[in-house]
């Protein structure tokens, strides 16, 4: 996309509402932020993403591709709410385990501790996979339903890449070691943590964030070290193995402001737990956010050829927010961008461009604007209206 117009007039309204703070100088890379907590120092992969804005909060090696270990399995769940969506997947039909499953995954690393031949509900495999990180559950979902693990990680891989997940790829369903064919990188796991929570946010509430499950009579406990611990936290998932290391995704929400974190490579469960309690801590701690449009909000207009309007009205898909240390008055400069003009036919509701946000100090962050009205093929009598219109510009 590329850039059509600052949008000056909307920092004015702003500046004469409720927040004002914010400022038309274009912001300076050299601003002075806060920075990360020290415990962070021996963490080889960290990221603080503020959902709200997509500012990067603190961050070292976000694109460098790592083992995932378990948070493999928020693909795989991910994938799987994709399918409910669309009515493919119920969660109250039964995929049987089978005996040849059983004798590769009956004990190997956690599971729901499935016996050969047992039929499981999909809601059952749902909290098995997200609360006691259930190998066997992943491989009973992936085969019931894609008829292999290798069939469902090319759905995975089909999901992955419709999200812009360009570090990763997936070659398993639950992250058991596979020689390096599964990889992410943190900000691949923000962008899909992201997605789980807002493309499907009743899904989310009902199989992430529990603390226990009971499966065949086993109480199994889940090692999220922030559910419970930090106000506000409701997942996601955490990973461990011996080539990994420990990893998590976790989010938090307060206040309507959510931030996602990931610790990648940690050397020790408390080491993991220690990390991702105080940079979650520290996000909403020393950072703060000042919302700016309200979802379906009217935020600017782009230009239209060969429709029968000559503009369309864009609307933010989402409240927009900004992150902004805490106490200091933010220098923002937000610019339009789409590739245009657009081309008409336009489909009310379409992402069409994109709204820019740069706070002094921290990387540019993008959210997407959609069409507010439909735009039909201009006809014969809105070309010669478009016509006389432009000879007047």
């Amino acid at each position: 996309m590329r850039a059509r117009a600052v949008i000056c007039g909307i920092l004015g309204l702003l500046l004469a509402g409720s927040v004002p703070a914010f400022s038309t100088a274009a912001p300076q890379n050299s601003a002075r932020l806060p920075d990360p907590p020290h415990t962070l120092a021996e963490i080889p992969v960290y990221l603080a993403v503020d959902a709200g804005s997509g500012a990067v909060l603190a961050a070292r090696r976000p694109d460098l591709s790592f083992v995932p270990a378990s948070l493999t399995k928020v693909m795989s769940v991910y994938l799987a709410f994709e399918l409910m969506a669309e009515g493919k997947l119920k969660p109250q039909q039964s995929f049987t385990f089978s005996s040849d499953s059983w004798k590769r995954w009956h004990d190997r690393g956690t599971g729901m501790h499935l016996k050969p031949g047992e039929s499981v509900p999909v809601d059952a495999l749902l909290h098995g996979m997200t609360t006691a990180s259930a190998n066997d559950a992943c491989v009973a979902l992936a085969e019931g339903y894609a008829g292999s693990v290798e069939g469902w990680a090319m759905l995975m891989n089909a999901e992955a890449k419709r999200l812009g997940m360009r570090h990763s790829h997936f070659a398993s369903a639950n992250g058991w070691p596979d020689g390096g064919q599964t990889y992410v990188s943190a900000r691949d796991l923000v962008t899909l943590g992201e997605a789980l929570i807002r493309r499907h946010p009743a899904l989310y509430a009902r199989y992430f964030g529990k603390k226990r499950m009971v499966w065949n009579g086993v109480t199994q406990e889940n090692h999220d070290p922030a559910i419970g611990v930090i106000p506000g936290a409701d997942g996601i998932k955490t990973g461990f193995t011996h080539e990994a290391g420990y990893g998590f995704l976790g989010s938090a929400v307060r206040d309507g402001r959510r931030v996602l974190i990931v610790i990648g490579g940690a050397h020790s469960e408390a080491e993991r737990a220690e990390a991702a309690r105080t940079l979650m801590a520290w996000s909403f701690a020393v950072w703060e956010s000042r919302r700016v449009f309200v979802r379906r909000t009217p935020v600017a207009s782009a230009k239209v050829q060969g429709g029968a309007q000559r503009s369309v009205g864009l609307l933010a898909s989402q409240d927009i927010a900004i992150a902004v240390p805490r106490g200091k008055p933010p220098q923002v400069r937000m610019t339009l961008r789409y590739r245009g003009p657009l081309v008409a036919p336009i489909r009310q509701g379409t992402e069409v461009a994109e709204l820019e946000i740069a706070v002094a100090g921290l990387a540019p962050s993008r959210i997407p604007l959609v069409a507010a009205t439909g735009v039909s093929e201009a006809g014969p009598f809105d070309r010669l209206r478009n016509g006389l219109a432009g000879l007047w510009e």
